[in-house]
Protein backbone atom coordinates (compact mmCIF):
# COMPACT_ATOMS: atom_id res chain seq x y z
CA UNK A 1 0.00 0.00 0.00
CA UNK A 2 0.95 3.51 -0.77
CA UNK A 3 1.09 6.37 1.96
CA UNK A 4 0.59 9.74 1.73
CA UNK A 5 2.56 11.84 3.27
CA UNK A 6 3.61 15.53 4.17
CA UNK A 7 7.14 15.84 5.82
CA UNK A 8 7.01 16.28 9.25
CA UNK A 9 10.06 18.55 10.81
CA UNK A 10 12.75 15.68 13.24
CA UNK A 11 16.19 15.46 13.97
CA UNK A 12 18.64 13.59 12.43
CA UNK A 13 19.01 10.04 14.89
CA UNK A 14 22.45 9.40 16.20
CA UNK A 15 22.73 6.40 14.39
CA UNK A 16 21.19 6.82 10.53
CA UNK A 17 17.89 5.11 10.24
CA UNK A 18 18.63 1.80 7.41
CA UNK A 19 21.98 3.56 6.64
CA UNK A 20 23.28 -0.01 5.07
CA UNK A 21 19.95 -0.90 3.69
CA UNK A 22 19.07 2.54 1.87
CA UNK A 23 20.38 3.75 -1.61
CA UNK A 24 19.40 7.36 -2.75
CA UNK A 25 18.32 7.53 -6.43
CA UNK A 26 19.31 10.87 -7.98
CA UNK A 27 18.36 11.52 -12.06
CA UNK A 28 20.23 14.34 -13.16
CA UNK A 29 21.63 16.63 -15.92
CA UNK A 30 23.15 19.38 -13.82
CA UNK A 31 25.60 19.82 -11.37
CA UNK A 32 24.86 18.05 -7.71
CA UNK A 33 25.37 21.58 -6.23
CA UNK A 34 21.61 21.05 -4.73
CA UNK A 35 23.37 18.63 -2.52
CA UNK A 36 24.81 20.90 -0.20
CA UNK A 37 21.42 21.94 1.26
CA UNK A 38 20.41 17.83 1.87
CA UNK A 39 24.16 17.18 3.30
CA UNK A 40 22.87 16.84 7.17
CA UNK A 41 20.08 14.58 6.26
CA UNK A 42 21.68 13.07 2.86
CA UNK A 43 25.56 12.13 3.79
CA UNK A 44 25.48 9.10 5.61
CA UNK A 45 23.70 7.17 2.57
CA UNK A 46 25.16 5.88 -0.46
CA UNK A 47 23.97 7.80 -3.73
CA UNK A 48 23.30 6.69 -6.92
CA UNK A 49 23.65 9.49 -9.43
CA UNK A 50 21.57 8.37 -12.86
CA UNK A 51 23.20 11.60 -15.89
CA UNK A 52 20.59 12.16 -18.07
CA UNK A 53 22.00 13.87 -21.63
CA UNK A 54 25.50 14.06 -22.83
CA UNK A 55 27.39 11.15 -21.31
CA UNK A 56 30.37 13.83 -22.28
CA UNK A 57 29.51 16.59 -20.13
CA UNK A 58 31.35 16.10 -17.02
CA UNK A 59 28.97 16.06 -13.83
CA UNK A 60 30.35 17.47 -10.60
CA UNK A 61 29.32 15.92 -7.41
CA UNK A 62 30.21 17.53 -3.54
CA UNK A 63 32.66 16.40 -1.90
CA UNK A 64 32.19 14.24 0.98
CA UNK A 65 29.38 12.21 -0.63
CA UNK A 66 29.63 8.31 -0.88
CA UNK A 67 27.97 7.62 -4.71
CA UNK A 68 28.12 5.79 -8.07
CA UNK A 69 27.42 7.47 -11.43
CA UNK A 70 26.16 6.30 -14.06
CA UNK A 71 25.89 7.90 -17.88
CA UNK A 72 24.27 6.76 -21.15
CA UNK A 73 27.56 5.51 -22.19
CA UNK A 74 27.34 3.08 -19.25
CA UNK A 75 23.58 2.30 -19.59
CA UNK A 76 24.61 1.16 -23.25
CA UNK A 77 27.44 -0.80 -22.09
CA UNK A 78 25.92 -2.61 -19.01
CA UNK A 79 22.44 -3.46 -20.69
CA UNK A 80 23.53 -3.64 -24.69
CA UNK A 81 20.40 -4.40 -26.80
CA UNK A 82 17.70 -3.77 -23.80
CA UNK A 83 19.24 -0.20 -23.08
CA UNK A 84 16.38 1.13 -25.16
CA UNK A 85 14.24 0.16 -22.06
CA UNK A 86 15.36 3.16 -19.59
CA UNK A 87 13.60 6.11 -20.63
CA UNK A 88 16.07 9.07 -21.68
CA UNK A 89 15.61 12.14 -21.98
CA UNK A 90 13.25 12.34 -19.04
CA UNK A 91 13.96 12.12 -15.58
CA UNK A 92 12.45 8.25 -15.58
CA UNK A 93 16.20 7.45 -16.12
CA UNK A 94 16.06 6.42 -12.73
CA UNK A 95 14.42 2.92 -13.04
CA UNK A 96 18.14 2.47 -14.28
CA UNK A 97 19.49 3.27 -10.62
CA UNK A 98 16.62 1.18 -8.88
CA UNK A 99 18.05 -1.74 -11.39
CA UNK A 100 21.58 -1.49 -10.27
CA UNK A 101 20.74 -1.03 -6.45
CA UNK A 102 20.84 -4.01 -4.10
CA UNK A 103 19.48 -2.05 -1.37
CA UNK A 104 15.86 -3.34 0.27
CA UNK A 105 15.20 0.46 0.33
CA UNK A 106 14.84 2.62 -1.97
CA UNK A 107 14.36 7.11 -1.99
CA UNK A 108 14.39 9.08 -4.92
CA UNK A 109 14.62 12.94 -5.39
CA UNK A 110 15.09 15.47 -8.23
CA UNK A 111 17.71 17.89 -8.58
CA UNK A 112 15.62 20.44 -8.19
CA UNK A 113 14.00 19.96 -5.11
CA UNK A 114 15.15 21.74 -1.96
CA UNK A 115 14.64 21.64 1.98
CA UNK A 116 11.54 22.76 3.00
CA UNK A 117 10.78 24.38 6.13
CA UNK A 118 7.86 24.07 9.05
CA UNK A 119 6.36 26.90 9.94
CA UNK A 120 8.64 27.39 12.99
CA UNK A 121 11.53 28.06 10.49
CA UNK A 122 13.06 24.21 11.13
CA UNK A 123 14.34 22.31 8.02
CA UNK A 124 12.52 19.48 7.45
CA UNK A 125 14.01 16.29 6.78
CA UNK A 126 11.81 14.16 4.63
CA UNK A 127 14.45 11.42 4.03
CA UNK A 128 13.49 10.76 7.52
CA UNK A 129 9.96 10.44 7.29
CA UNK A 130 10.21 8.51 4.71
CA UNK A 131 11.73 5.82 6.18
CA UNK A 132 9.12 5.79 8.64
CA UNK A 133 6.61 5.21 6.65
CA UNK A 134 7.66 1.69 5.54
CA UNK A 135 8.53 0.85 9.16
CA UNK A 136 5.36 0.82 10.00
CA UNK A 137 2.22 -0.47 9.00
CA UNK A 138 -0.36 1.18 6.53
CA UNK A 139 -4.18 1.28 7.30
CA UNK A 140 -5.55 0.10 3.05
CA UNK A 141 -9.01 -1.61 4.30
CA UNK A 142 -10.30 0.78 6.89
CA UNK A 143 -9.73 4.60 6.88
CA UNK A 144 -8.85 6.42 10.48
CA UNK A 145 -10.17 9.47 11.04
CA UNK A 146 -7.17 10.32 13.11
CA UNK A 147 -4.98 9.80 10.17
CA UNK A 148 -1.66 7.25 10.76
CA UNK A 149 -2.94 5.07 14.08
CA UNK A 150 0.68 4.19 14.39
CA UNK A 151 1.83 7.45 15.10
CA UNK A 152 2.96 8.75 18.03
CA UNK A 153 0.10 10.92 19.48
CA UNK A 154 -2.62 8.71 18.19
CA UNK A 155 -4.66 5.43 17.93
CA UNK A 156 -7.57 3.84 16.42
CA UNK A 157 -10.62 5.54 16.95
CA UNK A 158 -13.68 3.98 18.19
CA UNK A 159 -15.40 1.34 15.84
CA UNK A 160 -12.02 1.02 14.18
CA UNK A 161 -11.97 -3.17 13.97
CA UNK A 162 -10.12 -4.99 16.17
CA UNK A 163 -9.10 -7.47 13.63
CA UNK A 164 -7.76 -5.08 10.74
CA UNK A 165 -5.17 -2.95 13.68
CA UNK A 166 -2.64 -4.93 12.67
CA UNK A 167 -2.54 -3.00 9.26
CA UNK A 168 -0.80 -4.38 6.63
CA UNK A 169 2.84 -3.97 5.00
CA UNK A 170 3.96 -0.97 3.82
CA UNK A 171 5.74 -0.40 0.23
CA UNK A 172 5.03 3.24 -1.04
CA UNK A 173 5.78 6.61 0.59
CA UNK A 174 4.89 9.00 -1.30
CA UNK A 175 6.32 12.47 -0.86
CA UNK A 176 4.10 15.95 -1.21
CA UNK A 177 6.22 19.54 -1.31
CA UNK A 178 5.58 22.97 -1.07
CA UNK A 179 6.15 26.08 -2.94
CA UNK A 180 5.54 25.01 -6.89
CA UNK A 181 2.36 22.02 -6.94
CA UNK A 182 2.86 19.05 -9.33
CA UNK A 183 0.65 19.94 -11.85
CA UNK A 184 0.32 19.10 -15.82
CA UNK A 185 1.62 21.87 -18.32
CA UNK A 186 -1.70 23.45 -19.12
CA UNK A 187 -2.57 23.44 -15.71
CA UNK A 188 0.77 25.62 -15.12
CA UNK A 189 0.35 27.84 -18.32
CA UNK A 190 -2.85 29.06 -16.68
CA UNK A 191 -1.48 29.53 -13.42
CA UNK A 192 2.03 30.20 -13.74
CA UNK A 193 2.17 32.18 -10.01
CA UNK A 194 0.48 29.68 -7.86
CA UNK A 195 2.15 28.29 -4.85
CA UNK A 196 1.44 26.18 -2.49
CA UNK A 197 2.43 27.38 0.97
CA UNK A 198 -0.10 25.16 2.85
CA UNK A 199 2.05 23.08 5.30
CA UNK A 200 0.48 19.87 6.41
CA UNK A 201 2.10 17.77 8.75
CA UNK A 202 -0.03 14.56 8.19
CA UNK A 203 0.49 10.55 7.02
CA UNK A 204 -2.22 8.67 6.29
CA UNK A 205 -2.76 5.45 4.15
CA UNK A 206 -4.10 5.46 0.29
CA UNK A 207 -7.27 3.32 0.77
CA UNK A 208 -7.21 -0.16 -1.21
CA UNK A 209 -8.36 -0.33 -4.50
CA UNK A 210 -7.61 3.93 -4.90
CA UNK A 211 -6.02 5.27 -7.67
CA UNK A 212 -4.01 8.55 -7.67
CA UNK A 213 -1.38 10.72 -9.43
CA UNK A 214 1.88 9.13 -8.07
CA UNK A 215 4.85 11.41 -8.43
CA UNK A 216 8.50 9.90 -8.68
CA UNK A 217 10.35 13.08 -8.03
CA UNK A 218 10.22 12.80 -3.96
CA UNK A 219 9.43 9.07 -2.82
CA UNK A 220 10.25 5.99 -1.23
CA UNK A 221 9.17 2.67 -1.31
CA UNK A 222 10.40 -1.18 -0.07
CA UNK A 223 12.09 -3.12 -3.10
Amino acid sequence: MAKDSSSSSSSVPSTPWLKDELDIVIPTIRNLDFLEMWRPFFQPYHLIIVQDGDPNKTIKVPEGFDYELYNRNDINRILGPKASCISFKDSACRCFGYMVSKKKYIYTIDDDCFVAKDPSGKEINALEQHIKNPLTPSTPHFFNTLYDPYREGADFVRGYPFSLREGAKTAVSHGLWLNIPDYDAPTQLVKPRERNTRYVDAVLTIPKGTLFPMCGMNLAFDR
